[in-house]
């Protein structure tokens, strides 16, 4: 009789155990599903940066820097999935992470409609400076591999869509704002043309966490 309730119980746990990891690859799947259906068959050739199979690039490990600045293991980040990056950047897996969370849920989907997301142009990743460029402030999340700046957005049928021209835009400002409230919550700093002179032509992006959740402007 023991070894009958034993067995039940093993085959209890083992389909809890299986409901658990199906249930887990759903919400993977959700996360994941505009890459997913990207690469179908296969991850891009080069990926596995930060164990994930579709960062592409390679890890570089430490980034010494002066004073405060640097990053303990750094990737230079070259593409997510398909999306290339207009200059190889320099950043921690956190926010490499991030930006593949912001494409597959946000940019991705967004840009569709015209002929896909292919490039980011990439206005700054790592380097060592006060935040805005602003003398006795405060060191940038840039000084710590933990934020990328964008500039402007190249799509699948040719056209390229800027921050600066396109915010105000009837077509392209919509577009931009969804962009802009979509990276609220896989970064933790998300700020535009709207949030102050410094940042009227192009999205500073990064992963710094605060304390009432994301600030986003």
């Amino acid at each position: 009789m023991k070894h009958i309730i034993l067995a039940g119980a093993l085959v209890i746990l083992s389909a809890c155990s299986t409901t658990r990891e199906a249930a887990t690859r759903d919400a993977l799947d959700g996360v994941r599903g505009y890459l997913a259906r990207v690469f179908s068959e296969r991850p891009p050739e080069g990926g596995g940066v930060c164990g994930d199979p579709y960062l592409v690039g390679e890890m570089i490990g430490a980034v010494p820097g002066p004073g405060a600045c640097g990053i303990d293991n750094a990737v230079a980040l070259r593409a997510v999935g398909d999306v290339a990056l207009s200059q190889t950047s320099t950043i921690t897996c956190g926010t490499a992470r991030a930006l593949r969370q912001w494409i597959d849920e946000t940019a991705g989907p967004a840009f569709e409609e015209r002929g896909g997301l292919t490039e980011l142009r990439v206005a700054a990743h790592y380097v060592c400076r006060t935040r805005n460029h602003q003398r006795g402030a405060k060191l940038s999340e840039h000084s710590f591999g933990r934020a990328l700046d964008f500039s402007a957005f190249q799509t699948g049928n040719g056209a390229e869509v800027t921050v600066s021209e396109g915010w105000g835009d009837s077509k392209d400002g919509p577009l931009l704002r969804k962009l802009h409230r979509g990276a609220c919550g896989p970064f933790g700093t998300v700020l535009g043309p709207e949030s102050d002179r410094f940042h009227q032509n192009h999205f500073h992006f990064d992963t710094a966490a605060h304390r009432g959740g994301p600030y986003c402007r």
